[in-house]
C-alpha cells in the first residue's frame, strides 16, 4: 500500500520502522518541527525525521496542518491510507478525507479508557492493571473513532512509563502491519463514549510527590514520571528526582524519614510508607539509596516535603 505516516518520538519511529520492513511505499512522512534539546539547546530532529532520513524518505514539518498549503503534498502522495503515531497535531477534516482508505491511528490505551494526550502515563497513575493498542480509523472527535484491530499487555508492578512505553511501541508496530495487511476485512467497532476517561497532558506541577497520598499513589507517580518529567521531592534546601520506589510497611507523619541506615531510606506517605530506592541530586548523576545515604547527612525524623 501507499501509506503517508506522520509521527514525531521514538514509539512512532517503531511503527514507521515496522510499515517500511513489511514492504509498504512510504511516499511522504510528517513529524514535527525540529526542537531545542539537551544541556546546548540544540536543534534536533524527532526519531521519525532520523529514520526517514536514514531511508531517504521525503519529510515534511509543518507547524500546522489547517494551512491548506500543507496539504499539497498531501494530495501529491496520493496515499492509500495514513498511518498516525503520536504525531502532536491535530488533523482537520479536509487532511482526513484526503487518503483514500482514511486515516488510522496507533493508539496507546484500551480505547475508549485514556483517550487524549498521555494515556501510558494516567494509565500507570490510575493503578491499572492491563493496558495496550487499538488501530483505530481517525475522525474529527479526540480518539472518538471507531476500533479496527486491539491488543492487549499487563501493566506490571515495576513499570515505569518507559518501560511500557517501549513495550507498546513493539506492540504497536506489529499491530498496524496487521490492520493494514487486514484493512479491507477488519470489522470497525464504535467506542462506547459513556466508558470515555480523558488523559490529559502530564503538567510539571503534577510530578511533585504528595506524601499525603497512599505509598501505592507516590510509587505509581514515580513509576508514571519515569523517564520524564521525573519525581521530585524537597529535603531542605534540596530537590530531588525519585527514579525507583517501593511500597513499604510503617507509619507517621507524612514525609518523615522512618530509616536511613544499612542502605535503606524509608519514608511515611499519608498511609504505610515508601523505600526510596533510586534518588538523583541536582546536577548529579542516579544514586542508589546506599550511596545516597553515603554522602548525605539524613537523621531519623526529618522531613522530605513537597516541592
Amino acid at each position: 500500500m501507499r501509506v503517508v505516516f506522520a509521527g514525531t518520538p521514538p514509539f512512532a519511529a517503531r511503527a514507521l520502522e515496522a510499515i517500511l520492513a513489511a514492504g509498504h511505499d512510504v511516499p511522504l512522512v510528517l513529524t514535527q518541527p525540529d526542537r531545542p534539546s539537551g544541556r546546548g539547546l540544540h536543534s534536533t530532529a524527532s526519531a521519525v525525521a532520523t529514520l526517514a532520513g536514514d531511508h531517504a524518505l521525503p519529510v515534511e514539518k509543518p507547524l500546522t496542518l489547517k494551512d491548506p498549503a500543507a496539504h499539497e503534498g498531501l494530495t501529491r502522495a496520493r496515499a492509500d491510507v495514513m498511518v498516525v503515531a503520536a504525531y502532536g497535531l491535530l488533523l482537520p477534516a479536509a487532511v482526513l478525507a484526503i487518503p483514500r482508505q482514511g486515516c488510522l491511528n496507533i493508539h496507546a490505551s484500551l480505547l475508549p479508557r485514556w483517550r487524549g494526550a498521555a494515556p501510558i502515563q494516567r494509565a500507570i497513575l490510575a493503578g491499572d492493571h492491563e493496558t495496550g493498542i487499538c488501530i483505530m480509523r481517525m475522525g474529527e472527535g479526540l480518539d472518538t473513532g471507531p476500533v479496527l484491530l486491539e491488543r492487549r499487555t499487563p501493566i506490571e508492578p515495576g513499570d515505569t512509563t518507559g518501560s511500557l512505553t517501549d513495550r507498546l511501541a513493539a506492540i504497536g508496530a506489529s499491530a498496524i502491519v496487521d490492520a493494514l495487511s487486514r484493512l479491507d476485512t477488519l470489522e470497525a467497532k464504535p467506542q462506547d463514549d459513556s466508558l470515555a476517561t480523558y488523559a490529559q497532558k502530564v503538567r510539571k506541577l503534577e510530578s511533585r510527590l504528595d506524601w499525603g497520598a497512599s505509598n501505592e499513589q507516590v510509587c505509581r507517580a514515580i513509576r508514571a514520571f519515569n523517564p520524564s518529567p521525573g519525581a521530585e521531592t524537597r529535603l531542605g534546601e534540596l530537590v530531588l528526582k525519585v527514579w525507583r520506589g517501593s511500597v513499604q510497611a510503617g507509619s507517621g507523619e507524612p514525609g518523615r524519614i522512618l530509616a536511613c541506615e544499612a542502605g535503606r531510606l524509608v519514608v511515611a506517605a499519608g498511609s504505610g510508607a515508601v523505600g526510596l530506592e533510586e534518588i538523583q541530586k541536582p546536577g548529579g548523576k542516579r544514586l542508589t539509596a546506599a550511596e545516597f545515604l553515603r554522602g548525605t547527612r539524613l537523621e531519623k525524623g526529618a522531613f522530605f516535603t513537597s516541592p
